[in-house]
């Protein structure tokens, strides 16, 4: 008897030991914090899904400032955590630099390639999402003219802003773009004060239709829209709610899919780049109870008609970072 209590014991301790190995994974969210209604909460919503379903439990860090980016990253690889994911193009550098120094943590990040053997790197095709939603636009747009206001005024974010410039001349070649960006720091991703400014701004040149690619700042553009009685097309999350009957749709970026799927494969996660477009459900245009009055059958049927075409590569979108250049719109 001595003898199996002390076999269970042991059994026991392993056990423990086992439960103690399994590292906990975690997510720097940038800056706008993890509740802005966008990017950052999109990735959230991943890791709390995964949180939801596994019973697991995850670390979580809101960066305050740039200054913070490495010192965030050394602290969470330090700690044992395992992945880790961070959300945005910004950690590109400091991820480079970090990666080596942790070469059993695999790290996962979103909207930049870092080629490191313990790096996993999602991109998405913002441009076709972004194409779909600008179809919407004019296909919505009683004035022919419609706006796009960006968040920091990078390359990425003229990716979106080509692309709905391109679905938009793709239903009306006559159309008016109008394209602003919010700023050239990072503080660009937060300041809904002066996306309301630009809202109001285009809606003077006669914008009735307004896509915001801004994070934090587009919460600001949504609601001069609706305060203004047009229309406005949300993005990275389904923001359809916050103005429901105002919001003619959101261009979906699947964030929370990237964060989920990073945290599953855990301490196996797959070094490499994954591309996230229309064809693997990467993007897309939101549907529900909060904008079905704003959309006909006929305005859905032409935009699905149109992002068949692209899954099956029939429609090919132009990407503003394959060469920095846009047909459909001048920046």
């Amino acid at each position: 008897m001595t003898v199996m209590k002390t076999l269970m014991g042991a059994a026991a301790t392993l056990a423990l030991g086992a439960a103690a190995a399994v590292a906990e994974p975690a997510i720097i969210f940038d800056l706008g914090g993890k509740f802005d209604k966008s990017f950052n909460e999109a990735a959230f919503n991943g890791a709390t899904r995964w949180a939801q379903e596994t019973g697991g439990t995850f670390k979580e860090l809101e960066m305050q400032s740039e200054a913070q980016r490495e010192q965030a990253l050394r602290r969470l690889a330090e700690s044992g955590a395992n992945p880790v994911v961070m959300t945005g193009f910004a950690f590109g550098d400091v991820l480079n630099t970090v990666a080596p120094d942790f070469p059993d943590t695999k790290f996962a990040i979103i909207d930049m390639v870092v080629e490191q053997p313990n790096v996993k790197s999602v991109v998405f095709n913002e441009h076709e999402g972004s194409y779909l939603v600008g179809m919407m636009a004019a296909l919505a747009s009683k004035t022919g003219t419609v706006g796009f206001i960006g968040g920091m005024d990078i390359p990425l974010i003229r990716k979106f802003g080509c692309g709905y410039a391109q679905g938009v001349k793709a239903v009306n070649p006559d159309a008016t773009v109008i394209l602003n960006m919010t700023g050239t720091t990072p503080a660009a991703w937060n300041d809904p004060v002066k996306g309301a400014e630009l809202a109001k701004g285009q809606k003077a040149q006669g914008a009735d239709v307004i896509y915001a690619a801004a994070g934090g700042t587009g919460v600001g553009v949504l609601q001069a829209a609706a305060d203004e009685g047009i229309l406005s097309i949300g993005v990275d999350s389904n923001q359809n709610y916050l103005h429901p009957g105002k919001v003619l749709t959101s261009m979906l970026k699947r964030v929370d899919n990237a964060v989920y799927e990073a945290f599953k494969e855990g301490e196996a996660l797959a070094p490499g780049i994954n591309v996230m477009g229309l064809a693997n459900d990467g993007v897309g245009y939101a549907m529900d109870e909060h904008n079905a009055a704003l959309v006909t059958p006929e305005m859905q049927a032409t935009v699905d008609e149109a992002a068949a075409k692209i899954k099956s590569g029939e429609l090919a979108v132009h990407d503003y970072m394959s060469d920095n250049t846009c047909p459909a719109a001048t920046f």
